[in-house]
């Protein structure tokens, strides 16, 4: 596993530490995307600002994304392998209204989006809330 941690950061170009490796095998590990006070609560001894620092390096590097699903946390979640962060690239969120947990629909694409004469997309963040699949009853 650890072999595989530190292939996915090199293809980064994302120099391994222990605490990028340890945060890594945390996202992987992860079926919702995860705010930073919920990663706090994985690692006892981390220091805060460490873990963003660790989350923003990572998001840099299009290793993960963040989402602004309305709730009061940023949370993110790893990118596809193939991922760039292009428009293109770009999926639909889904939180749940329930549990609160954010899923990545990856086979989901935002929509394409068409703006008027000199404007120019960056990125788009599309949340579809609902209840999911383990809180539907």
């Amino acid at each position: 596993m650890k072999d595989r941690i530190d292939e996915q950061l090199h293809s980064r170009n994302i120099k391994p530490t222990a605490m990028r490796e340890l945060v890594l095998k945390v996202l992987t590990d992860q079926k919702t995307a995860i705010s930073l006070p919920e990663l706090e609560l994985k690692f006892e001894k981390a220091d805060k600002a460490t873990l963003y620092r660790t989350l923003k390096t990572f998001e840099e590097n299009k290793l993960i994304h963040s989402i602004n699903d309305g709730t009061a946390s940023v949370k993110y979640a790893l990118c596809r392998e193939s991922c760039e962060c292009y428009p293109e690239d770009l999926h639909v969120h889904f939180l749940c209204t329930v549990c609160e947990h954010t899923y990545c629909l990856n086979d989901i694409p935002v929509p394409k989006i068409n703006l008027p004469a000199k404007f120019r997309l960056e990125n788009v963040n599309m949340v579809v809330k609902g209840v999911c699949s383990n809180c539907y009853t």
